[in-house]
């Protein structure tokens, strides 16, 4: 039967997905574009802005943790 009714969507278990993809594409695009930008108009020489901008992806990374852990704990 095509009418068939469908099962219940979780939506919590969608939004945390959803939150997991986007936190991870900001860290991507900050490191990924943010170093090739650096790298393109300093040279090969201002690795230490990769460097600064994989440490801002690491805080926010540990930020985003730290949230998603006080999530789970008050949803007990």
């Amino acid at each position: 039967m095509p009418n068939e009714p469908r099962p219940p969507t979780d939506l919590r278990t969608h939004r945390r997905r959803l939150d997991r993809n986007l936190a991870l594409a900001v860290v991507i695009f900050l490191v990924g574009v943010g170093g090739t930008a650096i790298i393109l108009n300093y040279g090969a020489g201002a690795v230490l802005g990769v460097v600064c901008l994989a440490a801002g992806a690491a805080i926010f990374g540990l930020l985003w943790l730290i949230l998603t852990l006080i999530e789970r704990w008050a949803n007990r």
